[in-house]
C-alpha cells in the first residue's frame, strides 16, 4: 500500500532538516568571527525566527574559505520565491525603472564613471530594478559594482525589518537633494513635524504623523506611481491654452518633441518604456483618485483635492517661468549668442543632459537658472 504523500514529506522533512540545521550550525560559527554584523542582523530577522537558513538565499556550494567564490548572492527573483506579490507589485511600480531611466537619459554615456558608477554615483541609488541579462552584462562590462538586488535598498540584509524599510530614513537615503529633494520636503512639512513630535515623544502614540510609505506605499503595495511623474507633464495636455503651450515648450526642451516640427521624438518612446509620464487623461486621474483617497484617511475629501489643485497651480506657474527661460535661450541659440553643445541636434536646450561635465549646456542651463 503506497503511502499517503503528506506522510512522504513529513519524513523527508526530518531526515534532512537535522543536516541542514547542522550546515546553518557552520555557517554561524565561521561567520560569527568573520561577518559578525551579518549573523546578528539574521538572529534578529524574521528569516530566522521562521526557520529560514542561510542557505536558503546562498546556495549549498559555498562550505569552506576555499570555495568562499561559489558562495551565491541573491537577486529579486530569489526573494520572489517567498514574495511573490510584493516582487509582482514591484516590477509593476516606478522604483523597478531606477537602473533603465538613469541608462536611458543620453547624459549618462558621457559623463565620468565616478559620477555613475557606485555607491558614490547615481547608480548607487539607480541600481533599483530587476535587470535583464543583456543589463546585467552591460553593466559587468562597464566594471561597474552594483548590488543585484533591489529589495536590499529598504529591507536592508540581514536584517529584512519591515520597520526599517517603512521608516522615512529608508527613503531618504535616495530622495534628497538639490536635484530631487523629497526628504527636505517631507522634513519641513506639517507632516515631517508631526512625525518628528512623535517621534520625540511631543505627541501621543495615536497621532497621526504621515510618513513616505503611508502615502506613496499604501497598504503595504511595493507598487508606487505618481499622477504628474518625473517629468512633471501629462497627455494630453492641460486644458489652459497658456499652460499647454509651456508643457509643449518643455517637452522640446526635454528632446520628447522636436523643436521644429513638433512632433515626438524616439525619446517618447523611452518616456513609455520606463513609465515617466502619464499619458492618457484615464492613467492620470487613477494615480490622482489615489492620492485623494490616501489624503482622505485625515482630511475631508474637498480639502485634500483644493490642496492637490493648489499644487497643479504652482506646478503651472512654474511652467511659465520655465518656458519663458528656454525660449530666451533657443533666441540666443538662433541669434549666435550663444554656441550649441558640440554635436546636438536642436534648437533647444536639452534638460536630460544636466550634471554634464563642461561643454556649452552646462552654461545653458545656468543661464535658465539665473534667469528664474
Amino acid at each position: 500500500m503506497r503511502r499517503p504523500l503528506i506522510v512522504t514529506v513529513i519524513v523527508l522533512v526530518l531526515c534532512i532538516a537535522p543536516a541542514a540545521a547542522l550546515a546553518e550550525d557552520s555557517c554561524v560559527q565561521c561567520h560569527r568571527d568573520i561577518t559578525p554584523g551579518q549573523v546578528t542582523d539574521w538572529e534578529t530577522s524574521k528569516h530566522h525566527e521562521m526557520g529560514i537558513g542561510c542557505s536558503v538565499c546562498h546556495g549549498s556550494s559555498h562550505t569552506s574559505a576555499d570555495d568562499a567564490d561559489q558562495v551565491s548572492f541573491p537577486n529579486e527573483n530569489t526573494c520572489a520565491m517567498c514574495h511573490s506579490t510584493q516582487f509582482e507589485q514591484f516590477t509593476a511600480g516606478k522604483h523597478n525603472m531606477g537602473w533603465t531611466a538613469m541608462n536611458a537619459l543620453p547624459v549618462t554615456h558621457l559623463e565620468p564613471d565616478a559620477l555613475i558608477e557606485g555607491g558614490k554615483g547615481c547608480g548607487g541609488c539607480h541600481n533599483m530594478g530587476v535587470k535583464s541579462e543583456a543589463q546585467k552584462a552591460d553593466q559587468l562590462a562597464k566594471g561597474y559594482r552594483y548590488q543585484n538586488n533591489s529589495c536590499d535598498e529598504c529591507h536592508t540584509r540581514h536584517a529584512f525589518n519591515k520597520k526599517e524599510a517603512l521608516n522615512p530614513r529608508a527613503c531618504q537615503q535616495c530622495h534628497m537633494g538639490f536635484d530631487h529633494p523629497q526628504w527636505e520636503m517631507w522634513e519641513s512639512s506639517k507632516h515631517g513635524a508631526r512625525y518628528f513630535a512623535k517621534l520625540a515623544g511631543d505627541l501621543p502614540e495615536d497621532a497621526v504623523a504621515p510618513t513616505c510609505a503611508h502615502c506613496h506605499l499604501p497598504g503595504g503595495t511595493h507598487e508606487n506611481h505618481t499622477a504628474w511623474g518625473f517629468l512633471g507633464v501629462r497627455l494630453p495636455l492641460p486644458e489652459d491654452e497658456q499652460w499647454a503651450a509651456d508643457q509643449v515648450t518643455i517637452l522640446k526642451a526635454l528632446g520628447v518633441l522636436d523643436p521644429e516640427t513638433g512632433e515626438p521624438t524616439p525619446v517618447l518612446d523611452a518616456v513609455k518604456a520606463v513609465d515617466m509620464a502619464r499619458l492618457t487623461e484615464e492613467a492620470w486621474q487613477t494615480e490622482r483618485e489615489k492620492m485623494v483617497a490616501t489624503c482622505s484617511e485625515c482630511h475631508s475629501e474637498s480639502y485634500a483635492r483644493s490642496q492637490l489643485e493648489a499644487g497643479d497651480s504652482i506646478l503651472m506657474d512654474a511652467d511659465r517661468l520655465m518656458a519663458e527661460a528656454i525660449e530666451i535661450v533657443a533666441g540666443l541659440y538662433a541669434d549666435g549668442i550663444i554656441a550649441q553643445h558640440d554635436g546636438y541636434p536642436f534648437a533647444y536646450p536639452n534638460f536630460l543632459f544636466f550634471h554634464q561635465t563642461g561643454g556649452n549646456n552646462m552654461d545653458d542651463l545656468c543661464y535658465i537658472e539665473q534667469v528664474l
